[in-house]
């Protein structure tokens, strides 16, 4: 599906222009969200608790601090919120030393923006240690700036990570396209007023009014994602 040529709109109105893309990491762009349920998974197993199945579902997409908080409920550990917080984080840098694996049709979608020079924002729940890691990975080039979870007060599902990527970006949130895997991170996108091509990785999202679920990144180009502004003008 990829492009070379900018989608053709008759209607040239500035309003109807794709004017930003903001883009989730884990699960959307690497495919790192069996890694965070691993490293959970282990850490809890050395604090003598197992994690259910049916946790992952309620800690997939969310913030350190909410899906920590969770699991410490859930199982009635023993630790501190900030100190287990710093171990999740610690234990998850180590795993992905050696590189993550791209998601299916990351690389060329990325290639692709960065091309039309498209600006991106990387918007993730993930603390800037671990963003910083990952973009040796997906290429720090490819994208005019980067949002981590730990540098708000509100993250996902708060809308303030998108409103503040689009901010920087000088760009509206109505006219920027947003990919994400997880109902918390299509929650946040939408809040903010973005319109939303969600890639499920771990639960399933249902279609809504203003938001697309494709099967991959495969599916995405950018074409389509200008496609989902004009569509809403």
């Amino acid at each position: 599906m990829t492009s070379s040529i900018p989608a053709v709109d008759t209607r040239t109105a500035e309003d109807s222009a794709l004017q930003a893309v903001l883009l989730d990491m884990d699960g959307t762009l690497v495919d790192t969200e069996g890694f965070w349920w691993d490293v959970e998974v282990a850490v809890f197993a050395e604090l003598g608790h197992t994690l259910l199945d049916e946790y992952r579902e309620v800690v997939v997409g969310g913030p350190m601090t909410r899906s920590a908080a969770y699991l410490i409920q859930a199982t009635g550990a023993r630790i501190a919120l900030a100190e287990l917080s710093v171990l999740l984080n610690a234990r998850f840098a180590e795993t992905i030393t050696g590189g993550v694996p791209l998601m299916p049709g990351a690389r060329r979608l990325l290639t692709e923006l960065a091309a039309h020079r498209v600006p991106t924002a990387l918007v993730s729940a993930s603390h800037r240690q671990i963003i910083d890691r990952v973009l040796g990975t997906l290429g720090p080039e490819n994208f005019t700036l980067t949002v981590a979870g730990d540098e708000l007060k509100r993250t996902k599902p708060h809308p303030d990570p998108y409103l503040l990527a689009a901010a920087r970006l000088g760009a509206d949130p109505a006219r920027c396209a947003v990919v994400e895997d997880t109902a918390t991170g299509v929650a946040a996108a939408e809040a903010a007023g973005c319109r939303v091509v969600a890639v499920p990785s771990i639960a399933p999202i249902p279609a809504a009014a203003g938001r697309s679920v494709v099967g991959s990144l495969e599916e995405v180009d950018l074409t389509y994602l200008r496609s989902l502004i004009t569509a809403m003008h």
